[in-house]
């Protein structure tokens, strides 16, 4: 399947009113309680989310507003940056994979593996024939996953537009509640999003065996119901039960 960005809006439909969504996603995060108690009652299943977007698409927000209500003993978030000295040692898998979720339990990834064939590429660190290999290699984990530890794997890019990310960015200037979120860094990449989007659309339609979510981003209640209403959706997809008592 082909992506082309440009051509996705980045706002919530017309016909979405803004009220009504933020009431049915309150209905939304309550279903997804009681579905991640049936997710460690039963402990069959695991649950991977991947969250990817450019800076300032809000992912950190998103992550707080759809899974903060959780129980924390169920759920947990790992965030990837540059890679230490020792993980550069190893396959550039090996970082992602000790931190895939449990049976009974939700991974967030705070950005992914998907970095290695997105900065990476835009930056010129890697040539295209590796881009291509680890793009392979991603897909193989992403099934080993699915096939052999029963993990569901949900990946959502936040598609924010280009003016609303500048917006967003300035705010960290000029905002003092924000300013902890400035990096100067963030302004250059920003200046590279032609490359960027293009590196997105191939990443997309190389590593669809599990397909992607395009999550328009330029409006927090919307992108936060669609990401909720996805992740409900996927755990009611499961029939779970409640398992009944043990047996001595």
């Amino acid at each position: 399947m082909s992506y082309k960005l440009s051509e996705i809006s980045t706002r919530a439909p017309k016909e979405m009113d803004k009220d009504e969504t933020k009431k049915r996603l309150a209905e939304v995060l309550e279903e997804l309680d009681e579905l991640q108690n049936l997710l460690v009652a039963e402990g069959k299943h695991a649950l991977l989310v991947v969250i990817q977007g450019m800076d300032a698409s809000g992912k950190d927000g998103a992550i707080k507003d759809v899974f903060g209500t959780l129980n924390p003993q169920g759920v947990s978030v790992t965030s990837f940056k540059a890679p230490t000295a020792e993980e550069l040692g190893h396959d550039f898998l090996w970082r992602i994979h000790q931190y895939a979720p449990l049976k009974g339990n939700i991974r967030v990834f705070n950005r992914s593996h998907y970095e290695d064939i997105l900065i990476t590429r835009v930056h010129k660190w890697i040539d295209d024939d590796t881009a291509y290999k680890r793009m392979k290699a991603i897909n193989d984990f992403e099934q080993l996953l699915v096939e052999h530890n029963q993990t569901k794997v949900l990946k959502f890019y936040l598609h924010v537009s280009k003016e609303e990310q500048a917006e967003r960015l300035n705010e960290r200037i000029s905002d003092p509640r924000k300013q902890w979120k400035y990096n100067e860094n963030d302004f250059k990449e920003a200046k590279l999003w032609d490359d960027y989007m293009e590196v997105y659309e191939e990443a997309f339609e190389k590593c669809d065996k599990i397909p992607w979510h395009i999550v328009p981003a330029d409006q927090n209640w919307f992108k936060e119901y669609t990401i909720a209403s996805t992740v409900r959706d996927c755990l009611k997809g499961l029939n779970m039960k409640y398992p009944g008592m043990k047996k001595e």
